[in-house]
């Protein structure tokens, strides 16, 4: 109403103001005063009908500008056609001056008082003044977002690019980095929100190193692959997430090698409830496979996994037959008969206990489902005469420190075994590191330590550990699985390696947040050594031996490492067994010391009771033994 009053008021005023223009006269003398009271029962109509009014002003567009010029347009048409058919006595051209009037008007007036608001009201509220890094398209449009916003006001633009400082985008300042290091300073800025969708991880790694050095809150705008695909909006900004930043750019996937077991066939995952699993069958189900079948024993995930399948699969359109069987691998015969009764082409191993000092603690449990459960599993597949077993292995099954990475790498000899002595079945091992965001991962740890206010956890100084994130660590398992013959034990390219105690100082500055330490004792969060766990080294191996060659996959290699006779792997597995029956754990360990090539716990030597155990085992005869119950 405010703006239909003043338009009122305003039109005949114009009019009147394009008389004296054309005349050049102060006052001019209208011929045909009617004109002047005609002029609003046009012009707003006009103006209503082309949507003109249905504008918020402050929240104007360039859409805007098209109702302006088409309503003056046409406004100024029906005025002159009514005069001349009226009167004729008004000049033409006081029309032409009078339309240019009205655009100016309109398209002045609202963007003056979009202005107005921005930056008189705006200040008196509690907006916080950002800079937005990134003076490209991203960036643009995020300012675009935020001068609507109601809780963040872009008060400058960063960009690397000389050509681009000293310009205005959307009327906020792109300046240097110096700049905004002084604001910073003077404590103008207290968060920067990066808007660097489509450059590298590796650009973006340095600038936020840059960035960490200004202690500043750094935010991000979500990916080009999120907006893309309708999960983000380009102005909704997060806390950056370091899984965005560790590691290497990566590799786009080879589809003849994703879709190679997978593609219209029946894929079995078992583990399916897990971080990796469920990654896996979520990049399997993009792959249109016939039918999915998940096997876990944890009720609920096997539940959560379930639901987000199907409602993705609805989604997407996609006629995936989708079962949920709850169940363990250890079970030969539920592995045989799944296998048999889903018809299952190519099985997926992701079912294992991974977190160390866990396993280190429940040796029992380990072997139980990282050993026999592999076994079981294996064997009840190629009874089934499935095509293809694909195991999940670790880079802590070389020279393991601990019980999980020993019956992981006892895992992976066992299916060189079966593999070695003959069957139709191809099994093969995909070997890889930590993977971001999985349930072990030490970056939801950080971030919840630094949320609570600390203080940050980390082993040691020194550690290190290799990070892929799981989306690519999942497709790469594929793929290396497609690549398989019988028997190979493919290594993932993990990049290079991450300092744990770097990690968590860039998390701590991430979050807007110093560390507190001798140099800073006045910082925010404290970073603590707690020492190695039970069975963590300083660092992983993904090679057990120098051996490596490359595959057709840039990224994916494949080990030369020693094997086991199916009749040492048998003999074993005895073992193994009855140890298990006496819940006897120094025998377990010392029969992981016999078969698993540098396997040392530590705190055991030469004459530890492990190793006494290992003497009054049986020695090997050469000959297959039963390993059934």
């Amino acid at each position: 109403m405010v703006m239909l009053g003043a338009d009122a008021v305003a039109a005949p005023l114009l009019l009147w103001l394009a008389y004296g223009l054309r005349l050049n006269t102060a006052a001019p003398e209208v011929a045909d005063l009617w004109l002047l009271m005609a002029t609003p029962l046009v012009v707003l109509p006009v103006l209503y009908a082309f949507g003109f009014y249905r504008s918020v002003v402050r929240y104007l567009g360039a859409e805007v500008a098209w109702s302006i010029l088409f309503g003056a347009t046409l406004s100024v048409v029906l005025l002159a056609a009514t005069t001349y058919m009226v009167s004729g006595s008004t000049p033409r051209s006081v029309f032409i001056i009078f339309w240019a009037l009205l655009v100016l008007y309109l398209g002045g007036s609202r963007f003056m008082m979009r202005r107005f608001l921005y930056n008189v009201l705006g200040k008196h509220t509690l907006r916080e003044a950002v800079a937005v890094f990134g003076a490209g398209g991203a960036g643009a449009q995020l300012v675009s977002g935020l001068l609507s916003s109601t809780e963040l006001r872009p008060l400058m633009i960063v960009d690397d690019a000389p050509g681009k400082q000293g310009m205005l985008l959307c009327g906020v300042p792109v300046v240097g980095r110096r700049a905004l290091e002084k604001a910073v300073e003077r404590g103008a800025i207290r968060t920067v929100l990066l808007a660097l969708p489509s450059e590298s991880r590796a650009t973006r790694m340095a600038v936020v190193r840059w960035l960490e050095t200004l202690n500043v809150h750094v935010q991000t705008v979500p990916s080009f692959a999120d907006i893309a695909s309708g999960k983000a909006r380009l102005e909704e900004v997060k806390d950056v997430s370091i899984e965005d930043l560790l590691g290497r750019d990566p590799v786009p996937p080879r589809a003849d090698l994703l879709s190679r077991c997978i593609s219209g066939k029946h894929v079995l995952v078992t583990g399916a409830a897990g971080s990796i699993g469920s990654e896996l069958c979520r990049q399997i189900l993009k792959l249109n496979p016939s039918r999915l079948v998940l096997l876990d024993q944890s009720e609920f995930g096997l539940y959560a996994i379930e639901k987000e399948l199907r409602a993705t699969a609805d989604s997407l359109g996609k006629s995936v037959e989708i079962e949920a069987v709850l169940g363990s691998v250890v079970n030969r015969g539920l592995m045989e008969r799944l296998c048999s009764d889903q018809r299952v082409d190519t099985v997926y191993h992701a079912a294992a206990y991974k977190h160390v000092p866990i396993v280190e603690a429940n040796p029992t449990a380990g072997v139980r489902n990282n050993i026999l459960g592999t076994l079981e599993a294996a064997l009840g597949a190629e009874a089934a005469h499935v095509k293809h077993f694909i195991l999940v292995s670790t880079d802590k099954a070389v020279r393991p420190t601990n019980v999980m990475g020993a019956t992981k790498r006892f895992a992976e000899l066992v299916l060189q075994a079966i593999a070695a002595r003959g069957s139709d079945t191809v099994f093969s091992m995909v070997r890889f590191g930590n993977v971001l965001g999985s349930s072990g991962s030490v970056v939801p740890l950080f971030r919840d330590q630094i949320r609570k206010g600390g203080p940050v956890t980390v082993t040691h100084p020194d550690v290190i550990r290799y990070f892929m994130t799981i989306p690519e660590a999942s497709q790469l398992v594929i793929q290396a699985g497609a690549m398989a013959q019988g028997g190979e034990v493919f290594v993932l390219d993990m990049g290079e390696p991450v300092r744990i105690v770097d990690l968590a100082r860039t998390m701590v500055h991430l979050m807007g947040m110093t560390v507190r330490d001798e140099k800073m004792p006045e910082g925010d969060i404290e970073i603590a050594f707690s020492g190695l766990r039970p069975g963590e080294k300083l660092y992983e191996e993904l090679l057990i031996g120098e051996c490596s060659i490359r595959t057709e996959h840039e990224m994916i290699m494949q080990a030369h490492e020693e094997k086991l006779s199916w009749d040492e792997v048998h003999f074993a597995l005895e073992a193994f067994r009855k140890a298990l029956s006496r819940a006897d754990q120094d025998a377990l360990r010392a029969l992981l010391r016999s078969y698993v090539n540098g396997y040392q716990p530590e705190g055991v030597g030469a004459e530890s009771p492990e190793s006494l155990a290992v003497r009054e085992l049986p020695a090997f005869t050469g000959k297959a033994v039963s390993v059934t119950e």
